[in-house]
């Protein structure tokens, strides 16, 4: 069954050629027939309707949370919209929620700290864009923890859906299946690399983007 949200997402990001086709060296190495680039949410309306998708999947998706944490650098408009959206929804719960997110180089002045925003607290829901190796959700979760605040879950748009590189893993699983299984978290995606090959199956303009996408996640994916 098709998935209406999705499709919508996946129209949205190929009209706005946030998703491109071609030959792309990702960072664990491989050349990618794909990239997913949040990057180009780089106007208004464009990181505007990218949080709305966020929070219509973060209330649908009943996790309970007491505010937002993005991570640096694309988390960081991604967190900050999104509590932008929720305040904005119907939802009288969620409207006003606090958010934070983190440096990269901790400061040794001013207010000092790694944060950015509200304190850690409570549950938290952590923004991400992709997981792809999820180098980047490990260290949100560490972040989160370290400063005594409870994970409650992550939301990300894009799950590339590819195999684990953790050396210590002995899981034949995906990344955001490692990080469930090691976590106990629920791992949210807006889509996944299986929506992008179903959504092109078929059409005439994608022929060859289905066949490179297709032999990509048969060698790297877990689908």
């Amino acid at each position: 069954m098709k998935n209406i949200s999705s499709n919508k997402f996946l129209n949205f990001i190929l009209e706005s050629n946030i998703i491109k086709f071609g030959s792309f060296i990702t960072k664990s190495g491989r050349v990618s027939p794909y990239f997913f680039n949040t990057g180009l949410f780089n106007n208004g309306f464009l990181i505007k309707k990218l949080s709305e998708f966020y929070s219509d999947k973060i209330l649908s998706s009943k996790i309970n949370f007491d505010m937002l944490f993005g991570s640096a650098y694309k988390g960081i408009p991604l967190v900050t919209s999104i509590a932008i959206s929720l305040s904005n929804s119907n939802n009288s719960l969620k409207n006003n929620i606090p958010f934070a997110f983190n440096r990269k180089e901790i400061k040794d002045h001013g207010e000092g700290g790694i944060i950015i925003g509200a304190n850690l607290t409570g549950n938290v829901l952590i923004i991400d864009d992709v997981i792809t190796s999820g180098l980047s959700i490990y260290e949100s979760i560490n972040i989160v923890k370290s400063l005594g605040a409870n994970p409650a879950g992550i939301i990300v748009a894009m799950d590339r859906m590819e195999q684990s590189k953790n050396d210590n893993s002995s899981i034949y699983c995906s990344a955001s299946e490692e990080i469930k299984n090691t976590y106990d978290l629920p791992v949210i995606s807006l889509i996944s690399v299986k929506d992008i090959l179903r959504h092109i199956t078929g059409k005439k303009e994608f022929q060859k983007n289905y066949y490179d996408l297709k032999n990509y996640i048969d060698q790297y994916c877990i689908v």
